[in-house]
């Protein structure tokens, strides 16, 4: 077994208020009042009071903007390039002061002996993995390992590899950093998916550092994991390439879907591990969006006040994709579950699990 001894968080420089990238998003999707009325209802009940950009332009005048062009239909659009440009020179520091705040006063960098980076809104080689290295001075011979393009479960995929890297290695430090840079890959085009995009997410990095069960540190210790991808969706939750950047396909289905299918699924992993969802004391779940909570709570047949911190971090700063329950698991750690399951969800459709105790 292993254990998740603590959580590191770091936010981009500009915080955009919901109401300021609403401004924004009728500039680029509404044409007419009707447009900006549908739009306006669509971000007042989106559950998002602010979200967080490495890019300011979302509350700036158009005079102002610095990343988009200040022309009526945004050409030249942002390449491919100049986005990834950006996520290289924003993702390493971003991922780094996560890491800081994760290990300061419980383990030194030069420590780690397992460094898995996680991403899927930038890509690149030599990658996200090398910079933090160097700029951590991480020793050279460290294990490392990246996980691409796996969108909001990539996480808990994440915490799989380290648990095997622990359970392998009594020795074992692994620092997991999840960094996700989602708002550079904004779309002009107005359709659901983009327009749906527009509204839930948000920047931010999350560090995890996980040691060997035996570790004198204190932790939150890992029980087991499940999965299952639920093919009747899978074209509802997509992320593609593209020369204009990546390309998010969310469907109205998805939180449908969700409830059909997920309340099985938590069973099944529940089996597993000889419990039930009653011993059960706090629910880790990602904050995909308000709709998706709401399905959660009628699937699973739990209380709304259950999601609290769910509901607190979508509230508080969007859906970051893979770092987004990993904001959510810090929370928790301060209460020190007794029984913990967390949840997360991705192109797939697919569905990660985890099982924790204090």
């Amino acid at each position: 077994m292993s254990k998740i001894v603590s959580i590191g968080t770091a936010l981009p420089a500009y915080c955009h208020r919901q109401s300021d990238i609403l401004q924004f998003m009728q500039l680029v999707y509404a044409s007419n009042d009707v447009d900006r009325r549908k739009l306006r209802f669509l971000y007042s009940q989106g559950g998002i009071d602010q979200r967080y950009s490495v890019i300011g332009d979302y509350s700036r005048p158009a005079a102002d903007w610095k990343f988009y062009p200040q022309t009526e239909n945004l050409e030249p659009f942002p390449s491919l390039e100049t986005r990834m440009a950006l996520f290289n020179r924003f993702a390493p520091q971003l991922s780094v002061d996560a890491i800081r705040n994760c290990l300061e006063g419980v383990a030194h960098a030069k420590d780690i002996t397992h460094l898995i980076t996680v991403s899927c809104t930038g890509m690149s080689a030599p990658g996200l993995d090398l910079q933090v290295m160097e700029l951590l001075d991480l020793p050279k011979n460290i294990m490392r390992t990246s996980v691409n393009f796996m969108g909001c479960y990539a996480a808990i995929h994440a915490l799989k590899l380290g648990d095997a890297f622990c359970r392998s290695d009594k020795d074992a430090r692994v620092l997991i950093v999840c960094t996700e840079l989602c708002t550079l890959h904004f779309q002009r085009e107005g359709t659901m998916d983009n327009i749906a995009s527009s509204l839930l997410f948000g920047d931010g990095s999350a560090a995890v550092l996980m040691m060997g069960a035996d570790a004198t540190h204190s932790g939150l210790q890992v029980s087991g994991f499940h999965s299952e991808v639920l093919p009747n969706g899978k074209r509802d939750m997509a992320w593609e390439l593209s020369s204009s950047g990546f390309l998010m396909t969310l469907s109205g289905y998805v939180p449908e879907l969700i409830e059909e299918d997920l309340d099985d699924i938590i069973e099944r992993g529940l089996q597993r591990h000889q419990m039930n969802k009653a011993d059960i004391s706090h629910w880790c779940i990602h904050p995909g969006g308000k709709r998706i909570l709401e399905a959660i709570t009628k699937s699973v047949g739990l209380q709304k006040e259950q999601l609290q911190h769910s509901y607190q971090v979508l509230q508080e700063h969007g859906n970051m994709s893979s770092a987004t329950i990993l904001f959510v698991l810090k929370r928790m750690l301060q209460e020190k579950p007794a029984k913990l399951f967390g949840a997360a969800f991705g192109p797939g459709l697919t569905v990660e699990t985890f099982m924790a105790t204090s």
